[in-house]
């Protein structure tokens, strides 16, 4: 039948808020005064005078994140309290609540730690549980929980103990080493650590977890201290990846293993009170013949003992009756003893449980066997609980077994807490697909069936796009709902011997089993599987705040691509998937050993590219603009870059480098200075001040959350004036998040800054958006200019393109015009505006600016 104790399911609860959390920054300058007694490991001061261990190093990364200097103040244990109520210290580490110290400081509401007590001795032996401290002497700090605990058991017990009262836990071993005390009660981790150290024994007596938590003054600022502490604590118990999770880690608090850690905690506890139980029975039968004064007080006695244990005990006779029930059986159930005694388990159990307990007890009664056994129990009421329970046969003077002994403990919360550890170890805590560990377990397994087998296997590496900008502009909460229904769609993909697992961020793999033993009908099912994902993935998902639809890549390594195991499989995919990721949204690309190369080429042109953005390495062309008069217009910065070991590397080789890399920003931010630099030298030219001056910008950039603020700084410092800046977008910018494109354009419009639609006619841009955009121009992608002449559908395309922009009152220019036939033809159709090889190749800007002075017409190029 029955409970693991109350306390040791608090304990292990503890520990899995401390696998779990979110950092958020605060920033304020506040010096706290901090009461540091030495209790390592959860509290010391080092060498610098630092405050250090596990309370240290967890108050230092807040205070490095809250803006608090810490002033650590060494003090004894009873010191510390008695500066800390007179408020000549602002906090204090490492104290447990209690009714009286709720009453004398402030608390936090969150625990950093759950600890509990032992008792350590040097040569005393046979000492399992506290009734074996009788006439020994116990080294206690002064004003400790463990000192007020021990008095209030031994009180209870009526048993002898001197105890030696002693100002640090040093003092404690101290003690005992000098023979001025037996054992010494000290919290588990200093005890562990220090009895090592002084080649002392740690005893099976545990008692008292309890919660830590870092004590206030009883004043206001404390008061927001605590707050501020709750809220990191809170956050960081909830994030496997946070710095609270790394000094748990890092000081060894989750090394034990938690099946010793619950037989460590019940075993001897288990064992103690079954003897007291035994012995108490004994007592009281011999007792009863001689004076039944005595079998009063006897009972009285066991009485008590029994009914402080946190377990669940009773004696039931040959007829499987109750006989013997302790008050927490009587709770268990919400009946009185003497309602309890002469039922049976069908009384308080449903009958499939109380089937189960009745074979078990006839194992102990009939066979006289010790019965250990982990159940789960439902009462009459419903409710269902998981127990383990010892059962032992009583006997007689005879050795005839007269009755049974039952020892149970609910382990109910323990083993939620151990389903929940199992969870957070080899589960993702977002989308409950499995992690990185589990992963690797699950793809070492299959790719040793598949040798075994010859089935082929595949690894998918997912990637979805744009999930960033998602998390960061709607919140991580409408991200983790993203990222949880791409898992469920993922899932429903595949089959239930294959492995979904969630890595990081919006990173996902797949693994596929038993694709068929021929390669290429493997590998074209692997496509067709990662294709069906990607379609399910972009299938439109409601976010509260707008419908999203999410565009994803996959790279695909096949199980025979390598001989190296799990670890390179997962490399060749993730190199498939940046392949595929510089093909654009929705692709998928298979692994091949040529992709190794091409990556690294890309490393170490994205290296290169770092270096010449700090160094300013790059070279801006201008190429002009001309209207129908082949007067000039304006002109578009064109950026170039020479590297000494790739050579010239063209654009539409490190600007894909760029953008993916994120160097798109600081480099796409130097270019937009350098074009209000040459504004501001335009201006005061008589004819190069009319001009206007076009760049490219990326969608990375244009998603920057200070973009509109740069900007408008660099028009600021340099005296752009209003007009001349001209930045071209590209139509698929405007599909995501449209609301903030219109709102940013609107104010960089206000600014003088103006628009022009880059490509147009290749991409998705909505008629509807363009009426509300602060577009003045749209400009013809050159695809459709060099086929005019032979392809009628271009032509047709363009000149609904000029009719759209007429209608909505925008210019229209063509841009990749090489031929006086193209220019010819495009005029012909209504376009006006002209850009290309014909009417002048890009030049540096200093060149073609000596050059426009000498003319305010081009020469166009022969054909």
């Amino acid at each position: 039948m029955l409970s693991i104790a109350h306390g040791l399911g608090k304990v292990a609860i503890g520990c899995i808020g401390a696998l779990l959390l979110l950092a958020v920054p605060v920033s304020a300058q506040t010096v706290v005064r901090v009461g540091v007694y030495d209790n390592p490991p959860k509290l010391t001061v080092d060498e610098n005078n630092q405050i250090s261990g596990i309370f240290g190093e967890i108050m230092l990364e807040i205070a490095e994140r809250e803006g608090w200097q810490l002033k650590p103040v060494r003090c004894e244990w009873s010191q510390c309290l008695a500066l800390l109520q007179r408020g000549d210290i602002d906090l204090m580490p490492d104290v447990a609540r209690t009714d009286a110290r709720d009453r004398d400081f402030l608390f936090h509401q969150v625990p950093v730690l759950h600890s509990w007590s032992q008792l350590y001795t040097l040569n005393t032996p046979n000492l399992t549980s506290l009734l074996d401290l009788d006439g020994l002497r116990v080294a206690v700090l002064r004003d400790s929980v463990q000192r007020d605990y021990l008095r209030n058991m031994v009180d209870n017990f009526g048993i002898n103990v001197r105890f030696i009262e002693v100002g640090s836990f040093d003092e404690g071993f101290a003690a005992v080493l000098a023979t001025r005390a037996d054992v010494v009660a000290v919290n588990h981790l200093y005890g562990e650590q220090r009895s090592r150290e002084l080649g002392m024994t740690a005893t099976p007596v545990m008692f008292q977890p309890s919660r830590l938590f870092i004590a206030g003054a009883p004043n206001g600022q404390t008061r927001e201290l605590l707050k501020r502490l709750d809220r990191w604590l809170a956050d960081w118990r909830a994030d496997p990846a946070s710095p609270y999770q790394q000094i748990m880690k890092k000081w060894g608090v989750y090394a034990p293993d938690k099946q010793t850690e619950l037989a460590v905690w019940l075993l001897p506890s288990l064992i103690t009170l079954l003897l007291l139980a035994i012995l108490g029975v004994a007592t009281l039968r011999a007792q009863v013949k001689k004076k039944s004064r005595a079998l009063h007080e006897t009972e009285q006695r066991s009485n008590i003992i029994l009914n402080s244990v946190e377990a669940y005990i009773f004696v039931k006779d040959v007829d499987l009756k109750y006989r013997y029930a302790n008050k927490h059986v009587c709770d268990l159930f919400g009946i009185s003893l003497t309602s309890i005694v002469g039922k049976s388990d069908f009384d308080l159990f449903d009958e499939a449980t109380a089937e189960k307990i009745r074979e078990n007890d006839i194992r102990v009664i009939e066979r006289g066997e010790r019965v250990v056994d982990e159940e789960t129990n439902r009462l009459v009421n419903g409710k269902e609980r998981q127990f383990l329970s010892v059962k032992i046969p009583l006997r007689d003077a005879d050795d005839a077994i007269y009755g049974l002994c039952g020892i149970s403990t609910d382990i109910t919360e323990h083993l939620q807490v151990q389903e929940q550890l199992n969870q957070l170890a080899y589960y993702d805590a977002i989308t409950g697909l499995a992690n990185r560990k589990l992963l690797m377990q699950q793809l070492e397994h299959a790719v040793a069936s598949s040798r075994r087998t010859g089935y082929e296997g595949a690894v998918l590496a997912i990637d979805l796009i744009d999930f960033t900008l998602i998390n960061d502009s709607l919140g991580h909460a409408v991200g983790d709902k993203l990222l949880r229904t791409i898992a469920e769609r993922i899932q429903s993909r595949i089959d239930e011997t294959d492995c979904a697992a969630r890595l990081g961020s919006d990173d996902f793999v797949v693994v596929l089993e038993d694709l068929g033993r021929d390669r290429n009908e493997a590998i074209l099912a692997a496509r067709r599987l990662a294709t069906e994902i990607i379609q399910f993935i972009a299938q439109p998902l409601d976010l509260g705040a707008r419908v999203h639809s999410t565009a994803a890549c996959i790279g695909i390594s096949m199980f025979s691509d390598t001989d190296l195991g799990a670890g390179e499989l997962i490399k060749n995919a993730d190199l498939a998937l940046t392949e595929a990721k510089t093909q654009g949204a929705n692709s998928v690309r298979l692994f091949n050993p040529d992709m190794q190369i091409s990556i690294s080429r890309r490393l170490h042109l994205e290296s290169a590219l770092r270096r010449a953005i700090d160094e300013r390495k790059f070279e801006l062309y201008l190429q002009p603009q001309v209207d129908a008069a082949q007067q000039i217009t304006g002109g578009e910065l064109l950026l170039r870059w020479h590297n000494q070991e790739f050579g010239q590397v063209p654009p539409n080789e490190f600007i894909p480098v760029a953008e993916s890399s994120g160097l798109i920003v600081p480099l796409g931010n130097w270019v937009i200075e350098q074009a209000c630099m040459a504004l501001q030298q335009w201006s005061r030219h008589p004819q190069l001040r009319e001009l206007q001056l076009a760049i490219n910008i990326s969608p990375r950039q244009f998603r920057q959350s200070q973009f509109v603020d740069y900007v408008a700084e660099c028009l600021k410092r340099y005296q752009v004036p209003v007009g001349k800046l001209e930045l071209e977008i590209t139509e698929n910018m405007l599909i995501e998040n449209v609301e903030l494109t219109i709102e940013r354009m609107s104010r960089l419009g206000r600014l003088g800054v103006r628009f022009s639609l880059d490509d147009f006619g290749t991409g998705y841009a909505s008629l509807a958006y363009l009426k509300r955009l602060p577009i003045y121009q749209l400009k013809i992608d050159q695809s459709f200019v060099r086929d005019v002449l032979t392809d009628s559908n271009d032509a047709v395309i363009i000149e609904t393109i000029v009719g759209l922009g007429d209608s909505l009152s925008l210019e229209v220019i063509a841009e990749g015009v090489e031929t006086a036939a193209q220019a010819h033809a495009l005029g012909e159709l209504g376009c006006n505006k002209f850009q290309g090889f014909y009417f002048g190749r890009p030049q540096p800007i200093a060149t073609w600016v000596e050059q426009f002075e000498r003319s305010l017409t081009v020469s166009t190029t022969s054909d």
